[in-house]
């Protein structure tokens, strides 16, 4: 298993997740580590999205012609 160190993070947000933890009956690194699941558990927000179709469209060539998805899809109806 991998182990991640956060090297700044507020007392703050320390306390919130040692409280969570308490909540749960989990240690903290098991509370952090059930946090990280469920946000990760979660669809991209619409922005997110945005930003990764941005950078997927980054690594598209621009030299080179692309064909339309639509006409690749009539094309393999049409077999």
């Amino acid at each position: 298993m991998n182990a991640i160190t956060i090297r700044t993070i507020s007392d703050e947000m320390v306390t919130r997740i040692e409280e969570r933890a308490a909540l749960h009956q989990r240690t903290l690194e098991e509370e952090a580590a059930a946090l990280l699941q469920s946000a990760l558990a979660a669809p991209l927000c619409p922005e997110d999205r945005y930003l990764l179709a941005k950078r997927i469209a980054a690594m598209t060539p621009k030299d080179i012609p692309q064909t339309d998805s639509v006409e690749l899809l009539r094309e393999d109806r049409d077999r």
